[in-house]
């Protein structure tokens, strides 16, 4: 019989110092009024994971965003991603885990030993040939090599997946657009929910707020 193994899963997230239940409504041509929410401002960025016990005990991490705007995956970097994951989730999460995580592109650093990618640097790719007994031309060009390593390049190894199994645990990456295949995105909107409930526009009153909803 096939061993059932401890399933874990964590992603980032924000939330805004004004999020709150407030809605702008807005006509549509066909039809009824929509909401849409009003959160703007300063925002917090969250790293979180859960199993099906629920959070995973102290790893949790929050921190102010220098951004006001745009995609929160800019403001996570390798560095700061690799730190929590080696001191807050690693320590936490049950033996012979399953880790499972979106595709962020700092989830995405390869290793030093890895064979390149399409999206590595055309010196890398030239090297790491170079290394495998497969030197090319100072004009080869970039979309010429990336024919020669699809024929011959091993899968590309990923720094963070080698932290995993030195750990003895194991990543799987969900596939681009497919947040229900992360069952922490139900429990981001609950929280967000219940942040909202009691909101009164102050960072303070937000991360009062977050703890009680967590």
């Amino acid at each position: 019989s096939g061993t059932i193994r401890p399933e874990v899963y964590f992603d980032e997230s924000y939330i805004n110092k004004n999020h709150n239940n407030d809605f702008t409504w807005y006509f549509e041509e066909d039809g009824p009024l929509v909401q849409k929410p009003t959160g703007q401002g300063e925002r917090l960025i969250i790293i979180n994971a859960i199993t099906k016990d629920g959070w995973v005990p102290n790893a949790k991490l929050t921190y102010k965003s220098t951004k006001k705007t745009g995609d929160y995956h800019g403001q996570v970097n390798y560095e700061l991603f690799s730190k929590w994951f080696q001191e807050k989730l690693l320590p936490n999460i049950p033996k012979n885990s399953l880790i499972i995580m979106d595709n962020a592109p700092y989830h995405n650093v390869l290793s030093p030993c890895s064979a390149p990618t399409s999206a590595s640097k055309k010196e890398y790719m030239r090297l790491w040939l170079a290394q495998n007994n497969v030197p090319v031309s100072d004009d080869c060009l970039k979309p010429e090599m990336i024919e020669i390593l699809n024929k011959i390049a091993p899968a590309p190894t990923y720094a963070i997946d080698v932290i995993a199994t030195q750990a003895g645990h194991e990543i799987l990456r969900t596939p681009p657009y497919h947040p229900e295949l992360q069952p922490i995105e139900t429990c981001w909107g609950i929280v967000k929910n219940q942040v909202a409930r009691n909101c009164d526009f102050t960072m303070a009153n937000l991360l009062l707020q977050l703890e009680t909803a967590f």
